[in-house]
């Protein structure tokens, strides 16, 4: 290794420490921390912010990057160093562009809006949360002008969650999909609705927060490098290969949420664990994007999770452990129940065929957002109007509608479409990963996800963020994200559910 890239490893390395100690104190923020310390943990979170964008923008490291992409310029394009250099350069270039003050800044802002947002849906009160939207939103503009013009000033934002894609990618990938999901929808309408109120039961929380751990504990999810804790919003975290944790919520009036979260954030975690421990404290670390994260997490949770034959292994052992609330319940039953397809005001427990037209209302909010053609004041009234427009109901409360998800408590504007840009990439990778294991339905049958782990570590996971993700699900699939196979999942699995 060349003494130049050393250097370059050596302080990327110090830099993703800083940023990694700031997740422990984010993680500790949402798992443990009392509503009094927001202001002092913003502070805390403020300083680390932008002690680490100065040590990364530093001239030494610019030029450094500047040596080693000559360097590189014609290496192997699996160079592992190349695509690190690559990667750093480009990471550089946005961080460069966004002064040390303005982290800080946004850091003491969002902490204080996530105990805003908390306490707004504890109350299902928006005016409390408001004021600091608003701000949000001012920073969230603010930092779009210090980026060069982009074809929409969405792009700079969506640019950090989905590196390459654009707006006008994201509308073109929706605009095809929703009159295919509404289509099924309205067929799905037409028909006799399943059974679902023993879902709706007394279940106790410590017995089903067992049965996910068991569960996830065959998926493969390591508990030598992992834990699960409570948070109001179920999430995962990692602070290094080794030690990545996901959280959990119950509700009561909807208990199943507690496996499913459970299941989704191991899909998270497990593809954390599984990334090449040489790219650890560079750029490589960690996923790719989070539609590829959330590709893995909703084939876990719904592929998987969702399935017959995962049921059929599984709902014996769960109806020996809830006797009651199950009793007389088919398997049959069962597994129609947990696909129930029904308009709901709650994103996070929505069914696989409504999901993603939650995430397209929101996209539609946050473009009119960072536009300025929505008015902040205005997002319940406009929340609750495209609810009845896409699904026919309406929030009774702001808790159930405008209030229900973090991301705007932490400025995250720009991310909503890549938890449905991940239900695609699953389907995508589930139609190549079922030609290459003939026998997978089999194995789950047996509560045997080892080859599909195998699989999904080879092809996806030990890459981390070395290919982009267009780049990565052309390689594994043979095309780039498409609708297509995600259109054929829904309309054969509820087909067959409701008998179209």
């Amino acid at each position: 290794m060349s003494e130049k890239l050393s250097k370059l490893k050596e302080l990327l390395g110090e830099v993703s420490d800083i940023n990694r100690a700031a997740a422990v104190l984010g993680w500790d923020q949402q798992v443990n921390m009392p509503p009094g310390g927001s202001e002092g943990r913003g502070q805390q979170l403020a300083t680390l912010g932008k002690i680490a964008q100065e040590k990364f923008t530093t001239d030494e490291v610019g030029k450094l990057l500047d040596d080693l992409k000559q360097e590189f310029a014609g290496a192997d394009a699996d160079s592992d160093d190349a695509a690190m250099i690559r990667v750093a350069a480009r990471n550089y270039d946005k961080a460069k562009r966004v002064p040390p003050e303005f982290i800080a800044e946004q850091a003491i802002v969002s902490t204080k809006a996530f105990e805003a947002w908390v306490d707004a849906r504890r109350k299902s009160d928006f005016s409390i949360f408001l004021p600091h939207l608003e701000k949000n939103v001012e920073l969230v503009k603010k930092y779009v002008s210090f980026f060069p013009p982009a074809d929409h000033p969405y792009d700079t934002l969506l640019d950090d969650y989905e590196p390459g894609m654009k707006t006008a990618e994201v509308k073109a990938i929706f605009d095809g999909l929703r009159p295919k999901q509404v289509k099924l929808i309205k067929a799905i309408a037409a028909t006799k609705q399943v059974k679902d109120d023993f879902l709706h039961k007394k279940y106790n929380e410590k017995k089903l927060w067992d049965f996910g751990v068991d569960v996830i504990t065959q998926y493969g999810y390591d508990w030598s490098r992992g834990r699960q804790d409570k948070a109001p919003h179920p999430f995962e975290t990692s602070f290094n290969v080794n030690d990545v944790r996901i959280t959990t919520r119950f509700e009561a009036d909807n208990p199943m949420a507690t496996l499913f979260s459970t299941f989704h954030e191991s899909g998270h975690a497990m593809y954390e664990q599984g990334v090449n421990p040489a790219y650890e404290r560079t750029t490589l670390a960690g996923g790719t994007s989070l539609a590829i994260h959330e590709s893995q997490s909703r084939m876990w949770e719904n592929l998987v999770g969702r399935s017959l034959p995962f049921w059929e292994h599984f709902y014996p052992k769960l109806k020996k452990t809830f006797p009651s609330q199950l009793d007389g319940v088919s398997l049959k039953t069962f597994y129609k129940a947990i696909n129930k397809v029904e308009p709901s005001f709650i994103r996070v427990n929505a069914d696989e065929a409504t999901y993603n037209l939650h995430i397209m209302l929101r996209l539609e909010l946050e473009i009119g957002m960072v536009e300025g053609s929505i008015a902040i004041k205005d997002l319940p009234e406009i929340w609750n109007a495209k609810m009845q427009e896409y699904f026919g109901i309406t929030p009774s409360n702001d808790a159930k509608g405008v209030l229900q998800d973090v991301h705007w408590s932490y400025g995250s504007i720009g991310y909503f479409s890549t938890y449905a840009l991940g239900n695609l990439v699953s389907a995508q990778l589930w139609e190549k990963i079922n030609k290459d294991i003939r026998n997978l339905d089999d194995q789950i049958r047996q509560g045997n996800f080892n080859e599909l782990l195998t699989w999904l570590r080879a092809k996806v996971h030990v890459h981390g963020h070395k290919y982009d993700p267009q780049d990565l699900v052309q390689k594994v699939t043979g095309s780039k994200i498409t609708p297509e196979p995600y259109v054929r999942y829904l309309t054969t699995k509820y087909s067959e559910i409701y008998g179209l």
